[in-house]
């Protein structure tokens, strides 16, 4: 794939995870399931996606672009932080655990575990902002919640990646 064409790749799926972010916080989720701020993590199908057919670094880019445009559009400066440092653990995981996909991990179990990684990362940057770690005790509750949603991100990777595949815009070989 050409740079430009790589470049406007990054572009687009950025926007694809901007705008998945920003229509999740409208979904009631904790109507259904009591947990404050939880949500799927659709934005985060992107830039799993973008581990998988493009390279880390633009990947992480990805995050990066829509973490700063998020915050900017509909945010604070204490969301910047959460998302970020949720972001970069359950990326940097997910990189991680890509190496072993089929070997030792699914889709599913590499979502629950960048899930899981992202609920950290929050927690991490709740005790900062709120400069106590009495916040750690929440933690367990969204560790619990990691597998579902997990399971849901997991599951849209997995159909994506099969589709794209059946319609021949990947081969295996570019694809882990």
């Amino acid at each position: 794939m050409s740079r430009t064409k790589r470049i406007a790749l990054c572009g687009m799926l950025s926007a694809l995870a901007l705008a998945l972010s920003l229509m999740e916080r409208m979904i009631p989720l904790e109507l259904l399931i009591p947990i404050p701020g939880i949500k799927l993590g659709l934005a985060n199908v992107v830039t799993m996606f973008a581990l998988l057919f493009l390279s880390p670094k633009e990947a992480y880019s990805i995050l990066l672009c829509r973490v700063v445009l998020a915050s900017l559009f509909a945010g604070s400066v204490t969301q910047f932080l959460f998302s970020l440092m949720g972001g970069l653990l359950a990326l940097t995981t997910t990189w991680l655990l890509l190496h072993w996909h089929d070997r030792w991990f699914s889709f599913y179990g590499i979502s629950a575990a960048s899930a899981a990684m992202h609920n950290f990362g929050q927690i991490l940057a709740a005790m900062l902002v709120m400069q106590t770690v009495d916040v750690i005790a929440y933690l367990p509750l969204l560790l619990v919640s990691s597998i579902p949603m997990g399971f849901v991100t997991g599951t849209i990777l997995e159909v994506l990646q099969k589709h794209m595949r059946h319609l021949r815009l990947i081969s295996r070989d570019n694809a882990m």
